[in-house]
């Protein structure tokens, strides 16, 4: 650390399940220490992300954290220190990582050097913390589980999302023909700017028709409401096309049989359940897109790390963000 060491730092803490009101700010909280294959990152901006609101109100049963606990798992900042084991990061260097193990809402966190990339000088640290989660799951979605081939037909559901724009970007750059569906007039036309080759609005009940009607149909389709758009998936997908499910907010009856027709394939996308080979080849493609200027993420807003409830609280009641929200950890 600097010569000067700090032992203590501003974290956002949580000691019981709830809602936003439960995130509290405080400043003595023990700055940690990296582990043997950990660095510790100083970070200049944490991204949030929705999932961290479920794990807030203590309803999402996967890696339920231990009470207490500082939420946030994407975050961008400088190497501070590294671990014995790490050797492809030194102090100084500009990093984003996709994953803290002390939590990203923090002036200081740790992460395990497998989930932390390089940051280039053409990025911000908020455009940084936008990269994690969303750009990740897109990638895994996409690359991994999708196995997306140049000139097929994708078609990105809530695309001026965060991880809807992130896919955007990413199909664009693989050379896949995308139809990107948002809700608001605001959405389209941000879709537009991102390159989409045609854009629909989701709230129109004949949006499928339309698709058919321009494109016949998609190889392939990212679907973050499975429990409103399956059934409608399985009658746009083609014949062996992937869907690619990475978000439900509920439960719902559907014949299976309806895949045999089309013989397609509904896969889950889960971004931890993912091998270092895997991260690598997402860093990889991550790091490209840095150099190219492909890889633009966008802010919807920032908050003041002493604001984090009132991010949470937008990101619960204020539909149709157009990108991320992201934590300013020096305000």
């Amino acid at each position: 650390m600097d010569d000067c060491i700090r032992e203590t730092m501003r974290a956002v803490s949580v000691h019981s399940y709830g809602g936003p009101e439960n995130l509290h700010l405080e400043t003595d909280a023990e700055v940690p220490s990296p582990a043997e294959n950990e660095v510790l990152i100083k970070v200049s901006a944490a991204g949030v992300n929705p999932i961290e609101t479920f794990i807030l109100a203590g309803t999402y049963g996967l890696n339920k954290p231990s009470l207490p606990y500082t939420p946030g798992t994407d975050a961008a900042g400088v190497v501070e220190e590294v671990g014995s084991g790490v050797t492809n990061f030194k102090k100084g260097d500009r990093v984003y990582t996709t994953c803290t193990m002390s939590g990203a809402y923090a002036e200081f966190a740790t992460a395990e050097s497998v989930y932390v990339n390089h940051l280039a000088d053409s990025l911000t640290f908020a455009q940084g913390a936008c990269i994690g989660v969303p750009y990740y799951t897109a990638a895994k979605a996409l690359l991994i589980r999708g196995q997306v081939k140049e000139g097929e037909t994708i078609v990105i559901h809530g695309a001026s999302g965060a991880v809807g724009m992130a896919a955007v970007q990413i199909s664009k750059a693989l050379g896949l023909t995308v139809v990107g569906t948002a809700g608001t007039n605001d959405g389209l036309d941000l879709l537009k700017e991102l390159g989409a080759d045609l854009v629909v609005n989701h709230r129109d009940e004949s949006y499928i028709h339309t698709i058919k009607d321009a494109v016949g149909g998609a190889d392939v389709i990212l679907e973050v409401v499975a429990n409103v758009n399956l059934e409608k998936d399985i009658e746009l997908i083609k014949l062996r096309g992937r869907i690619l499910v990475v978000g439900s907010r509920g439960h719902i009856e559907w014949d299976p049989f309806s895949t045999v027709t089309k013989e397609c394939s509904v896969m889950g996308v889960n971004i931890r359940e993912t091998t270092p080979s895997e991260w690598e080849e997402m860093h990889n493609l991550f790091t490209a897109g840095q150099e190219c200027g492909w890889l633009q993420p966008k802010i919807a807003r920032e908050y003041p790390l002493s604001e984090a409830a009132a991010s949470h609280r937008d990101v619960i009641h204020h539909r149709g963000i157009m990108g991320k929200l992201v934590l300013d950890t020096a305000t």
